[in-house]
């Protein structure tokens, strides 16, 4: 009535599985320690807004269309303009009163060419109109 207990070489068998136990604890105190310690972000944006209401337009700001057609014409407020020096006269004539400026709305056709466009912007923005935007946008949305 012997019993045989372990090998029968007496050494002892050798764990090769390791603990994870410990090691997941351990890791989720650091998971822990790390959330608690992140300051919370705000997500706000400080502004200087003004207080009170602003004074009332006491006029409408002056308006100047200039469209531009297919072929690169040109017209001021329904006038034709000849060339561009013309148009860049018009222009510097305009934007010599830095605090009175009137408003320029460039109205290409649906066919010109950005170039022609581009150049009376260009040469608008070359000669200090401030106040400048592209109007009709609507008719290259098809």
């Amino acid at each position: 009535m012997a019993m045989n207990v372990g090998s029968g070489s007496g050494e002892q068998e050798v764990m090769v599985d390791i603990n994870t136990t410990p090691l997941i604890d351990v890791m989720l105190v650091l998971l822990i320690m790390l959330i608690i310690t992140i300051p919370i972000q705000t997500h706000a944006v400080k502004l200087d807004m003004p207080t009170g209401n602003p004074p009332a337009a006491s006029t409408p700001p002056v308006v100047i269309d200039i469209d531009v057609d297919f072929d690169g014409t040109i017209t001021w407020n329904g006038q034709l303009v000849r060339d561009r020096q013309e148009l860049e006269y018009r222009l510097k004539t305009e934007a010599a009163d830095p605090v009175d400026q009137p408003e320029v709305h460039v109205r290409p056709n649906k066919l010109a060419t950005y170039k022609y466009v581009a150049a009376v912007m260009a040469s608008a923005q070359r000669l200090g109109v401030n106040k400048i935007g592209i109007v009709g946008n609507e008719q290259f949305m098809n």
